[in-house]
């Protein structure tokens, strides 16, 4: 916090940056052209994103929320709202940020006081105290537009009575200028934090501040998912950038160091020991990296694929239809992928050994600014009993969703397992998909008698379900790469080539981890609940 103007300077060179990254035109990549952007789809901007994300994170939060602030506005808001507040945020020069959690209200968004008082003049009041609001005050634009849950006076209580408004930083005057005597949205404070330290994860305070109500009353929690599973797919972005560093970190390093000799006989004979991408349990280290992030990047550009249809869609059905596919898929993106880049960030400093664990490398801020990702935007606990409670065992008819992506994964395997390149991969991805299918259904049979089951089973669950979802990405990806590989020239023969053991190994080293996933999410949930709570850790 920079107390000479209450507000927070960003680390040097971030302005800078910034302000080539608006020049270009990258913060409008798909937004609509009649609001000031270029049109483009938004698969694209994901593309755009991870190489951002990958270079820097930190730096990346600030223009990448301002996508969810702009597609709330767009799909929720009134014209005016559109006209007024997406223009500036697709050229960069104003930013977007979303205000959900209160001290008292993290997850458990019930509990919600933020209040908002309309006024005769149609706009509200707000008041209340958001924390843990990323990127929510900043010295790279000239206004940051808060998207914030609040309640009227005549709201029901939980949920069902939150409602979503827009809070600028500066109130906008009819004449479209900035009104900046008076902030009509400050900074307490600032956290400071494990990692993504550049990012400011700021205290907001609302005091009686002017806000405009964003869609219908009481709807609000409906309205701001359109933001959340944005930052959420955001987030699992930056699971694939932190991969994606990580790896690129590692190869360098274990293709140049040196230590002790292979155990199949010496390699580097000039050198005093072989370069340790020899020893197998590197060449572990570096393959799983290389395995996950790939096969997460074709998943999420699969969810890109969905996005595209989903904004071109003519109809409310198609719509919905499109939204509910990447719904299922934006729960592993975000919990699984997450996850298994804590593994990729812990191998790249596990392969550099002690080297890997002090600051001149670099590989410690990785694993550092990588270890938030489990947690914001839902922590993965959540992400796994939303995939198993919401989307599919409570969706109606239950299980719909797992049934139309399982019918396509053995689509699939039907067609192509005559292959014989491709009929032990098939035959293998086929009996996981069957029996994920299968554990669904007994999971299902199970809550029925005892509904805990939901709770016990749904983080095993989710990585089965990631295993299995990279597997399908690793079949299709195999399958072009042995069709392609025969006509191939240059360069293009040893990247199909790679493609194809890189599969080879996802198969053999990394899927047959669901088994034990498979295993664990059956047990009974008395083996978790029946300890008293006071027995788990005695303090007295």
């Amino acid at each position: 916090i920079n107390a000479e103007y209450m507000g927070v300077t960003t680390p040097a060179g971030f302005k800078e940056a910034y302000a080539q990254y608006i020049e270009a035109g990258w913060t409008g990549l798909s937004v609509p052209t009649q609001y000031g952007g270029q049109g483009l789809p938004a698969s694209l901007s994901l593309a755009r994103t991870e190489l951002v994300a990958t270079a820097n994170w930190t730096w990346s939060m600030y223009p990448g929320l301002s996508m969810g602030a702009m597609e709330t506005v767009l799909l929720h808001g009134t014209e005016e709202l559109k006209n007024t507040y997406v223009p500036p945020m697709a050229a960069g020069t104003w930013t977007g940020v979303m205000d959900l959690t209160e001290s008292q209200a993290g997850t458990d968004l019930n509990q919600v006081k933020t209040k908002a008082i309309p006024q005769s003049d149609g706009t509200y009041r707000v008041t209340g105290e958001k924390i843990f609001i990323s990127c929510g005050e900043h010295d790279m634009a000239e206004n940051i537009v808060h998207i914030v849950l609040a309640r009227l006076p005549d709201a029901p209580p939980g949920t069902r009575g939150i409602s979503l408004f827009l809070v600028p930083k500066y109130v906008v005057k009819a004449d479209g200028t900035l009104d900046k005597s008076k902030k009509n949205v400050v900074t307490s404070s600032i956290e400071h934090k494990m990692g993504i330290k550049g990012s400011s994860t700021c205290v907001v305070v609302f005091d009686e501040a002017v806000g405009y109500l964003i869609g219908t009353a009481n709807k609000g929690l409906k309205h701001m998912f359109t933001f959340m599973n944005l930052a959420r797919l955001g987030t699992g972005i930056q699971g694939i950038g932190t991969m994606e560093l990580a790896l690129q970190n590692s190869v360098p390093y274990v293709r140049e160091r040196t230590s002790m000799r292979a155990l199949s006989g010496t390699k580097d004979k000039d050198k005093g020991g072989d370069r340790i991408i020899h020893h197998p349990d590197v060449r572990r280290m570096v393959l799983i990296q290389k395995a996950l992030v790939e096969g997460g990047r074709a998943l999420l550009y699969r969810v890109g694929k969905l996005s595209d249809k989903f904004m071109a869609a003519k109809t409310e059905k198609e719509q919905n239809r499109y939204e509910d596919e990447m719904g299922l898929y934006t729960p592993v993106l975000k919990g699984f992928l997450t996850e298994v880049s804590q593994e990729a960030a812990y191998h790249g400093q596990q392969v550099y050994g002690g080297h890997g664990y002090i600051k001149e490398w670099g590989m410690e801020q990785i694993a550092r600014d990588a270890r938030i990702s489990t947690m914001y935007e839902g922590t993965t606990g959540i992400q796994a009993i939303d995939l198993l409670g919401r989307k599919l065992l409570t969706s109606k008819p239950p299980l719909r969703l797992l049934s139309g992506y399982a019918k396509e994964i053995l689509g699939f395997c039907a067609a192509n397992v005559t292959d014989p390149k491709m009929t032990r991969m098939c035959l293998t991805l086929a009996g996981y998909t069957l029996q994920w299918v299968t554990l669904t259904t007994r999971i299902l049979a199970k809550a029925a008698r005892n509904k805990e089951i939901v709770g016990s089973a749904s983080y095993p669950y989710l990585f089965y379900s990631g295993y299995v979802m990279l597997a399908h990405q690793w079949a299709v990806m195999a399958q072009v790469a042995h069709k392609k590989l025969p006509q191939a020239k240059g360069d293009d023969v040893e990247f199909y080539r790679t493609k194809l053991q890189t599969a080879d190994f996802y198969y053999k080293w990394l899927l047959p981890r669901a088994r034990g996933y498979k295993k664990v999410m059956l047990n009974d949930p008395k083996t978790l609940l029946d300890m008293k709570e006071e027995s788990i850790c005695p303090l007295d």
